[in-house]
């Protein structure tokens, strides 16, 4: 089976969700650390222009978004199984918007006067909104109380003595809160969850998981796997669509948040939750890049 690579850098809150699913899952996995900001060089030939983190490549296969990533994981490592493709995927999608909105304003009330002004430029051109490092703790005392608000009903939840969110094994639920968690407690080191005994005891029982094994790879190397791989055959086709979409023509992919760089390419597959495209660069060869459909719009390229 073809090797995954996690294209990711550590204070990544999204890339830590995948991590914690590779132990979960006890898998071996390469390791491509990427620029936290912009320009991200060899990066953006696999996914075409596609900026967020992580993004997960299986030789000349390139899965961007955690949703897209943990559902492939489930497919190819089915135990323990994550229960993707259920309704968890809709509390994921809550916990990496709103939830983690939250998170962050209440984290970056605290990092933010460490942060270069680098960071701050490239976040500004990724939001597509202008970032007053003046008004970071303002912002922080706002939102702390959503994010108390949101975590306090997985406190609640804990109370009957489950191990885990949805039961007595961690699953995609898990993996979804954790993460915002992790980014307030772990990584901004805010005590602002310190009250929350019950889920502060979850989230060392998710964290204890690990990350599996991790090799390092540079990313030089891991664009010559994708250069030396073909993409796996997709047998899905292009279900009809509203838009009336068909097999080869060419469509752009964008997130609908932020990072809204489009990828653009040729369709290969399209479904219910997914869409496939196939694109080429001389870095890498041909690669077929993997999105989900909620959460990015799907176009036709101009």
């Amino acid at each position: 089976m073809p090797e995954l690579i996690l294209h990711h850098y550590g204070t990544s809150p999204f890339s830590e969700k995948v991590r914690i699913a590779f132990g979960i899952k006890q898998l071996a996995w390469h390791s491509v650390t990427i620029p936290v900001i912009m320009p991200k060089p060899d990066l953006m030939p696999l996914t075409g222009g596609y900026r967020k983190t992580p993004v997960l490549q299986i030789g000349a296969d390139i899965y961007c978004d955690s949703q897209v990533i943990l559902r492939e994981l489930d497919r190819r490592y089915p135990n323990p199984p994550l229960g993707t493709g259920t309704l968890a995927e809709g509390f994921a999608f809550w916990s990496d918007h709103p939830l983690f909105s939250a998170a962050v304003a209440t984290a970056f009330g605290i990092m933010g006067e460490h942060l270069p002004d680098a960071f701050f430029a490239d976040r500004a051109a990724f939001s597509g909104r202008s970032l007053d490092r003046s008004k970071l703790k303002m912002q922080a005392a706002v939102m702390q109380g959503p994010l108390r608000a949101h975590l306090g009903w997985a406190e609640n939840s804990l109370r009957d003595g489950r191990a885990f969110l949805l039961g007595d094994a961690p699953g995609l639920a898990d993996l979804a809160l954790y993460h915002p968690v992790w980014f307030v407690r772990d990584r901004a080191k805010s005590d602002a969850l310190a009250d929350l005994p019950l889920l502060n005891a979850w989230a060392d029982r998710i964290a204890a998981f690990g990350h599996g094994t991790r090799h390092d790879m540079t990313g030089s190397a891991a664009l010559a796997v994708a250069l030396a791989a073909q993409p796996a055959a997709d047998t899905r086709g292009v279900a009809p669509n509203a838009l009336g979409l068909k097999p080869g023509q060419r469509v752009s992919v964008t997130p609908d948040d932020t990072g809204r760089d489009a990828t653009i390419g040729e369709l290969v597959a399209l479904d219910q939750q997914s869409v496939t495209i196939r694109r080429e660069a001389p870095e890498c060869g041909l690669v077929h890049v993997h999105f989900p459909r909620a959460g990015f719009i799907l176009a036709p390229a101009a």
